[in-house]
């Protein structure tokens, strides 16, 4: 298998060197975490259980729902006013 060499900061190294788990080279460290990465959004905010998570787009899809509700509903005010100035 082909390699490259890459240069990175002390601290970078000191960091990913806390993410190696075991005999786990620094190729294979690198390759899950960039797999972990891209896997799932929730992965990446890293604070988030998936239940918290779940919450977290329930919670937030109501609130949308909210927002067109009262959109929805300042239209009709609008259209009221609008038409009773006619």
């Amino acid at each position: 298998m082909a390699s490259k060499n890459i240069g990175i900061k002390e601290d970078v190294y000191e960091r990913l060197k806390a993410h190696k788990r075991g005999d786990e080279s620094f190729s294979e460290t690198l390759d899950r975490l960039l797999h972990e990465f891209d896997s799932d959004w929730r992965t990446n905010a890293g604070f988030l259980t998936d239940e918290a998570a779940a919450d977290l787009e329930a919670a937030v899809a109501r609130g949308l729902e909210d927002a067109d509700d009262s959109l929805e509903d300042l239209g009709d005010e609008i259209d009221e006013r609008l038409s009773g100035d006619r």
